[in-house]
């Protein structure tokens, strides 16, 4: 039965990336379009902020520390928490 219940969370797990066009995106490497485009919520010009902010303070040492680039928030970060990768 477990073995059930867990191959059913991961079929819904990856439904979900699919219908959701979910990619990962490590925000300290990834280009602006690139970024952009695994993101919800963040357009090309949000993208090019993050960039430049990464350019300028150097990366990302948390998810979090997004919420000091100017236009992002909170919520933005929470609803794309799962999909960004910092290393």
């Amino acid at each position: 039965m477990r073995s059930l219940i867990s191959a059913l969370f991961a079929a819904i797990v990856l439904f979900s990336a699919s219908v959701y066009g979910a990619d990962t995106v490590n925000i300290n490497t990834a280009d602006a379009p690139t970024i952009a485009k695994a993101l919800n919520g963040i357009g090309i010009k949000r993208a090019e902020a993050i960039v430049a902010y990464r350019s300028t303070h150097g990366p990302f040492k948390s998810v979090d520390e997004l919420a000091k680039v100017d236009g992002i928030g909170k919520a933005t970060i929470e609803k794309n928490r799962a999909n960004i990768i910092i290393k």
